[in-house]
């Protein structure tokens, strides 16, 4: 008798029996019970269903059709445990019957085809007005969303644990003001610290004070493009030692798209960089017994004018033409003087330094290098500068040693002679063009992509490393390197560096 009560309270039977009618004095409406409730169960986000006190299903709202994917005709009348519900959920609605009342618990269910789904359900008693428990109301939310990106982030977080404490790069994560928050097991057998001694340093504690003042070039072109950069620096060690390091510095950006932090991934390439430097010596010394033969020729010219007039300073006797005569071997001694620092310059050894130097300075500095090269081979160089003033940060024989190798190039693919042009430019972004164009023979487009290939070189008496050690300083300089080609027109190679004015 009691459970046909409770199916017409929500069925055929007004539940204006179990409940009263309300009534709006103000707008005079008279509102149903079975109306409001209808209301109510339609417009929450959330699926409900009330069940008898035998365990039946005698309502549901649609929401709770559309999480479960069952209809009402499915559940109506149909015991709880027929439809998929677990086996403590039986001792739930019993404890619901007897008065208690189960806050939001997060389980597993399962939807009609099949699919497990996580659901945030609570239990409550349904009360008649006289305080009787009628039935059990289960509010049931899909959180299947949210639980599987809580677990994507888990897992992600998991693996990305396990990338930074297995892995030999050393990962650091800083704040905006440049302290360590996060460190990688990886930087004790890297750089001798242990993660709980890098956490609260300063970048600055480990950077060499002569290095500073390009991090800090480097972090404010962070901040200017908002994108990765690479810092190649010298960093001291736990143990007092002085290693070469090559970082990756990542921003992180906050919800506003602000950066907020910073990610590095670095590793020691110590090793590496003294490899570097053979090569460069190796290009360097190529270079030098190349052009020797050029040089010697040119000091001869100027040589052979010092004896002539010298014997004619010796058998004059004139004031005048003896001060003519000594003008003239003094303007040859300081050429031959020119001539030997520009190529002791190139010669001698290049210690990593950056200066500020002038562009203009250094080009018509490798012009006078490759001057007596250029005599030879019946090659004339011109030099067409946009402007007087612009500055780098640079090394400037390192420099140089990138356009001897240019300029190298140029003359020896025009063996009957030619013209080698220089034009030197600023470009957009605070930067500058270099241009080096020949009228050689030009390269096949077949060979182009193994230019730079250490050892590769199409000459019979070269060792194929001027491309590879000349992009590399030019990296090193922040600049780029392109070569563009022509069979039978000739080779055009541009070189862009960054500019401090």
């Amino acid at each position: 008798m009691e459970n046909k009560r409770i199916y017409d309270a929500f069925g055929e039977i007004s539940m204006s029996k179990f409940f009263p009618i309300f009534t709006n004095e103000k707008e005079s409406m008279v509102y149903n019970p079975d109306d409001l409730i209808d209301l109510f169960l339609d417009c929450t986000a959330d699926g409900i269903c009330i069940v008898d006190m035998e365990n039946r299903f005698i309502r549901v709202n649609h929401v709770y059709t559309k999480i479960f994917g069952y209809t009402e005709e499915d559940v109506i009348g149909k015991r709880v445990e027929e439809i998929s519900a677990p086996e403590y959920v039986h001792d739930i609605i019993e404890s619901v019957k007897c008065g208690e009342a189960f806050p939001d618990m997060v389980t597993q269910r399962y939807h009609k085809d099949g699919t497990i789904l996580d659901i945030a359900v609570s239990y409550s008693p349904f009360r008649s007005p006289c305080g009787e428990i009628i039935a059990v109301l289960a509010i049931f939310r899909d959180i299947t969303e949210h639980i599987n990106i809580e677990r994507e982030l888990k897992k992600t977080r998991e693996m990305y644990r396990l990338i930074s404490e297995n892995a030999t790069d050393m990962i650091k994560v800083y704040t905006k003001d440049k302290k360590i928050v996060y460190a990688s097991p990886s930087h004790e057998k890297g750089i001798g610290y242990t993660s709980e001694q890098l956490i609260g340093k300063s970048a600055h504690d480990l950077i060499l004070p002569e290095e500073m003042e390009h991090f800090e070039r480097v972090c404010q072109r962070l901040i200017d493009t908002e994108e990765p950069q690479l810092l190649q620096t010298k960093i001291q060690t736990g143990d007092n030692r002085v290693i070469y390091s090559e970082t990756t510095i990542s921003p992180i950006f906050n919800e506003l798209g602000e950066i907020d932090s910073y990610v590095t991934v670095g590793r020691d390439i110590t090793d590496r960089v003294n490899n570097d430097d053979v090569l460069r010596n190796l290009d360097r010394l190529s270079i030098i017994g190349q052009l020797a033969a050029g040089v010697a020729h040119e000091i001869r010219n100027p040589l052979t004018s010092l004896k002539g007039f010298s014997k004619l300073l010796k058998d004059t006797t004139t004031k005048e033409k003896q001060d003519d005569y000594l003008s003239i071997i003094m303007n040859e001694l300081d050429r031959i003087d020119m001539i030997v620092n520009e190529f002791m310059s190139l010669a001698k050894p290049q210690a990593i330094q950056f200066d500020q130097e002038n562009l203009n300075s250094i080009v018509e500095s490798t012009v006078n290098i490759l001057h007596p090269q250029a005599l030879l081979h019946n090659v004339q160089i011109t030099s067409q500068y946009q402007n007087d003033d612009i500055e780098l940060l640079c090394n400037p024989n390192q420099l140089k040693q990138v356009f001897v190798n240019f300029l190298k190039n140029a003359i020896e693919s025009m063996p009957s002679g030619g013209n080698v042009n220089i034009h030197v430019q600023r470009v957009e972004g605070n930067r500058v063009q270099v241009c080096f164009s020949d009228e050689g023979m030009g390269i096949d487009d077949e060979l182009m992509h193994y230019l730079g290939t250490p050892f590769y070189t199409t000459k019979d008496k070269g060792i194929g490393l001027g491309l590879t050690v000349s992009n590399k300083i030019i990296q090193e300089h922040n600049g780029t390197m392109k070569i563009e080609s022509q069979i039978g027109k000739g080779t055009t190679i541009k070189v862009e560096l960054e500019c401090l004015s």
